[in-house]
């Protein structure tokens, strides 16, 4: 039977014979950091005797290397890839589950975060995240979480774009924090309690800068917005979808303003958000007996949900089993589905994911 050290999982030490009898060899010295390079050649000539020492420093090494890697690195260091296979129970071919924590690893939010059409993806799914499943995830998967998060927050802070969506965020992630540092404790949270409580105060760091961001502008000699014909002002507010948006745009002009109180254009918002027999369990009349739709809009969100409109999804194939992101530029080049499908009409069976639909796919 092997001996079991302290660390059984350790390859052991390596030892050198010389004049003066047998010395431990130091294959990795901390202090060289990734510039430490062993000369395993000359090691070999010179000692005949320790022909299992190569293989030893190599797996040690590759291993030290990899732990120094991941222990003084910020950035996203697990996969890079479009895709993964959801599995939600064992079979012949495949044993084990895909977890919540193992999907957010594997797939690249880094990148998506880059492209303004998954960005409020993304940020939506973090924000679920932040409310009911933080405590689901692995110790990789919380860490991994926590270094997209700052990517986003650093990148509002340089692009002056969404601080809204990041703001409440922040804010659902704090409390969430404070409860489960206060009153929950060590029981659910994965490592030291210092981590989380230093994590915290990085978020309360972040909101406090986030409310200080004063938005510069931007002078150019292209046409603005302002410069724009009224017909081509309206028809830009009736393409927004939130009303906080068309809320802070009318506040830039006059001209703005007057566009964005027409009861028309909150009455489009109303019925793309809402069904109609949601209007008349609240129906809301202005005293010259106008339907109030501005007021009707905010009164029924507070009963029902808001459609969420995404620019791009992570999208499910039925057929496959498999989650992924879809590049158009490769699907619209060479037919690159996103991900290896076999199905003749892989299109027929791809739909797309919500962040809310994301998480319950890890639901067993």
């Amino acid at each position: 039977m092997p001996f079991l050290g302290q660390d059984w999982r350790s390859p052991g030490w390596s030892w050198i014979k010389t004049e003066d009898g047998w010395k431990r060899f130091e294959f990795f010295d901390p202090d060289l950091g990734e510039n430490n390079e062993l000369d395993l050649e000359e090691l070999h000539d010179e000692n005949k005797e320790n022909l299992f020492v190569e293989d030893v420093c190599e797996v040690a090494a590759k291993k030290r290397k990899k732990d120094f890697f991941n222990n003084n690195t910020k950035s996203q260091f697990f996969f890079q890839e479009k895709w993964i296979y959801v599995q939600k129970e064992s079979t012949r071919e495949r044993h084990g589950y895909c977890t919540l924590g193992e999907a957010f690893n594997r797939l690249d939010f880094s990148s998506a975060i880059q492209d303004v059409r998954r960005f409020n993806y993304v940020v939506k799914l973090l924000q679920l995240i932040a409310k009911s499943q933080l405590t689901s995830l692995s110790g990789a998967a919380q860490k991994n979480y926590f270094n997209v998060l700052e990517k986003i927050v650093r990148k509002v802070l340089e692009d002056q774009q969404n601080p809204r969506l990041i703001k409440d965020l922040l804010r659902d992630l704090s409390s969430t924090l404070c409860i489960l540092i206060r009153e929950v404790g060590k029981c659910v949270l994965v490592g030291n309690i210092n981590i989380w409580i230093s994590r915290l105060e990085t978020i309360l760091s972040w909101q406090q800068q986030l409310d200080n961001l004063q938005i510069t502008k931007q002078i150019t000699g292209d046409v603005t917005l302002s410069d724009l014909p009224l017909h081509m002002q309206n028809r830009i507010l009736y393409k927004f979808s939130n009303a906080w948006d068309i809320i802070n745009l009318g506040q830039a002009t006059p001209t703005l303003h007057m566009l964005s109180e027409d009861r028309q254009l909150w009455k489009k918002l109303c019925q793309f958000h809402f069904a109609e027999k949601q209007f008349c369990r609240h129906l809301i009349v202005s005293e010259k007996g106008h339907v109030d739709w501005k007021l009707m809009y905010f009164t029924l969100q507070k009963y029902y949900p808001k459609k969420e409109v995404y620019g791009d999804t992570l999208h499910f194939c039925k057929h496959c089993g498999i989650l992924f992101w879809k590049d158009y530029h490769l699907a619209l080049v060479f037919k690159d589905s996103g991900h290896p499908c076999t199905a003749n009409d892989p299109d027929s069976c791809f739909t797309s994911v919500s962040p809310q639909n994301f998480i319950d796919l890890f639901k067993f």
